[in-house]
């Protein structure tokens, strides 16, 4: 799973245009939002874009989406249980 949350790590910094953060700086178990690496909405409906896209996972319930969005660990481990 490790490769996977290394995948998502730029993936994420690509879909963002987070020019600043590099792979390295951003911690498996870091919030991606708030004080981690600082995203709002915005970026979720990019981030929910992106599971659809590239793993071809759909988020109908917001709520859903603020567990799976916590961290990369989250999101590495809602991927691994749902990709279809």
């Amino acid at each position: 799973m490790s490769d996977l949350k290394l995948e998502l790590k730029e993936k994420i910094i690509e879909q963002l245009n987070l020019e600043d953060v590099s792979v390295g700086e951003i911690a498996n178990n870091d919030p991606l939002f708030g004080d981690g690496l600082g995203l709002d909405s915005i970026d979720a409906l990019e981030l929910i874009v992106m599971l659809d896209k590239d793993y071809g996972i759909k988020l109908a319930d917001p709520k859903e989406g603020r567990k799976i969005f916590e961290s990369i660990d989250s999101m590495a481990a809602y991927i691994s249980a749902n990709k279809a």
